[in-house]
């Protein structure tokens, strides 16, 4: 399998020279880097080229390296069921760059699009529809970031006198919590059921 996903990736760098930046079988898998302005005529290319077939979009997501100068990396997974193959194709994204939409290729990157603008703020231009998918409308920020506080900036309840929800600044209150760090089976007595048994024998 691996020497067919060696022909495949020399294939792809000769034919797609201006895309790639670099490609390669990494752990039995095909991967394959491209420039951001390139990934729709590259997406274009593998999903029809007769030796790709590249024809199911599997998932869009995204990684965040805070300390890179391109923060974000765009990660597309696509399977080709005729070659019985898939590739992972990367992008390198600046935290102020916009990556082109290739919902008009593969429809469904819509809400993968979505769901990497929620959760990463990466932004896809074209999109037919770019705006939250899993977050609340008013919601600050994008969970997925590595400095997004783990508490997040507000808390949610409903409010039995306002009779509605209430969103309110979150309050950590720390004085309850007892942080031992021991095992939870360390000098604790656990009955477990069955346990009584042994005392009537």
């Amino acid at each position: 399998m691996s020497e067919a996903l060696e022909e495949l990736s020399g294939l792809i760098t000769v034919r797609q020279e201006d895309a790639i930046i670099e490609a390669g079988v990494v752990r039995d898998e095909l991967v394959a880097t491209v420039g951001t302005a390139t990934i729709p005529a590259f997406v274009e290319y593998l999903r029809t080229d007769g030796a790709c077939q590249f024809t199911t979009l599997i998932d869009i997501t995204a990684v965040d390296y805070p300390d890179r100068d391109r923060r974000f990396e765009v990660v597309y997974h696509f399977l080709s069921m005729t070659q019985n193959q898939r590739i992972r194709v990367k992008v390198a994204v600046r935290e102020d760059e916009i990556v082109p939409s290739i919902s008009h290729i593969f429809p469904a990157a819509n809400w993968y699009e979505r769901e990497v603008f929620d959760m990463y703020g990466i932004m896809f231009s074209g999109h037919p529809d770019l705006r939250r998918l899993l977050t609340d409308y008013g919601f600050r920020g994008h969970p997925l970031r590595k400095d997004f506080p783990t508490t997040g900036y507000v808390e949610v309840r409903y409010d039995e006198v306002e009779k509605r929800v209430v969103y309110e600044p979150v309050e950590l209150v720390q004085d309850y919590r007892q942080f031992d760090f021991m095992s939870p089976w360390e000098g604790a007595e656990y009955i477990l059921p069955g346990d009584e048994k042994k005392d009537e024998a």
